[in-house]
Parts: C-alpha cells; sequence; structure tokens
C-alpha cells in the first residue's frame, strides 16, 4: 500500500466515516453521497502498488485505479467510496491501520463504519439498518435511542467490519451500520438511504437531500418488475 498526504486540514476531534464497496455497493454509494453532498476535500490517497486485475477491453487490458481518498469538512472526515477493496489480508491490515493512524493524529473521537445487511426478511423497500458497537457499553447507550441492533451472533469480513475490530483494538469508539438487503448482487440504494437516515439521527447532522437516491432506487425496482 501507498499513501499520499495531499493537504494537512486544520480539524480537530472529528467523526471519521469510513467504508468501502461491498455487497449492494451499499458502502460506496453511501461514501459517494456524503462527499458529494457536503463538498468534502481530498487531503490523502491509499493506493495499491500492485493491481489485484486487469481490464480487458477486448483485444487490450488497462490496469485498473485501485485507489481511495480520504476527504474532509468541517469537523468530519469520510473514507473509502469508489471502487473495490484489497482482497489481499496483509494490504487490508495496512489500510485499516491507515486509517486508525489518521483518526489517531487528528485525535478522532469516533468511528463510522457501514454496508449491506444480508437478509431474507420481505422489508418493502423499507428496509432497516442494524447497529453494532466496539463495546456493551455503548451499545447500551444506543439502544435508548430507539434503533435496531444487529439481531445474532454473526462474522462481519472485509473492510468495514474489520475497521472495528481496529478501532476497539485502539481504544476508538466505533459503530457499524449495516441496511437490510435481499439481492447483494445489485445496487441497493434503499439500504443506503436508511443508513444515511440513521447516521443523521446519531450524530445531529444533516447529511444532504436523498430525492436523487431515492430516483435511483426506484429505476432498480422498476426494471425489475419490467
Amino acid at each position: 500500500m501507498e499513501f499520499i498526504q495531499n493537504e494537512e486540514p486544520e480539524i480537530k476531534k472529528p467523526i471519521i466515516i469510513a467504508a468501502m464497496q461491498d455487497m449492494g455497493n451499499v458502502g460506496s454509494i453511501v461514501i459517494n453521497f456524503i462527499n458529494k453532498s457536503l463538498k468534502s476535500k481530498s487531503f490523502r490517497t491509499a493506493k495499491l502498488s500492485f493491481p489485484t486485475y486487469v481490464i480487458d477491453n477486448g483485444g487490450h487490458i488497462d490496469l485498473p485505479n485501485e485507489s481511495w481518498e480520504y476527504k474532509y469538512t468541517d469537523d468530519l472526515i469520510i473514507f473509502g467510496g469508489g471502487n473495490g477493496q484489497p482482497q489481499n489480508n496483509d494490504e487490508l491490515n495496512l489500510l485499516c491501520q491507515d486509517v486508525i493512524n489518521v483518526a489517531k493524529k487528528y485525535s478522532a473521537k469516533f468511528i463510522y463504519t457501514l454496508g449491506g445487511f444480508h437478509t431474507n426478511r420481505i422489508f418493502n423497500n423499507e428496509p432497516k439498518t442494524y447497529i453494532t458497537t466496539t463495546s456493551i457499553e455503548l451499545t447500551k447507550q444506543i439502544e435508548r435511542l430507539g434503533v435496531d441492533m444487529t439481531p445474532q451472533k454473526s462474522l462481519i469480513t472485509g473492510f468495514n467490519g474489520l475497521i472495528l475490530g481496529f478501532a476497539k483494538k485502539y481504544g476508538i469508539q466505533g459503530m457499524g451500520m449495516y441496511g437490510e438487503l435481499n439481492n447483494p448482487e445489485i445496487p441497493q440504494y434503499r439500504a443506503a438511504i436508511s443508513i444515511i437516515k440513521t447516521i443523521e439521527k446519531l450524530t445531529y447532522r444533516k447529511l444532504g437531500n436523498t430525492t436523487e437516491l431515492e430516483i435511483l432506487a426506484q429505476d432498480i425496482e422498476n426494471k425489475f418488475k419490467n
């Protein structure tokens, strides 16, 4: 992994929201939405040293752009989005460690991550967001706000789970938010909207108008009806 610092933002004790592409593209949809809505500014880039695949254009190949940006606005740092995530465990661990290093450098008070939650429950276009945290004490506090906690024991793989483990290891409070989805193979905009609303509820801040995401969700639903 290569890490390139482009700027030194003057921010102290920010909240960090960090997530990467996962099933249903939920992590990327939310991160990309927040960056676009809040007009965040890039200050650091994480880049894979070697490609994990190549793109065949039909007769010739291109190398993928496997890099992810740290962006900031006011008292918020946003990391991830875009396409993919490291497939190698060593690189994934290095990336999680870098997020922790950035969190410590700017005295971050909290790390949120997010992604998809695969379920067979029929939720009629109103998916729930399930939450898990880095401690029993924090979970008890969050439960008082009337949110849904993850319903059973499970493994959370990839960046959007592992970063919580790193946060816990380094004594930083963290929370994972996972939006319900039935089909992990298509973009799940309603799961993303559910997560955005949950973040707004817990952080007491508006992240932006989700009308565009609603339209994208309806377009996909109409395609499957036809």
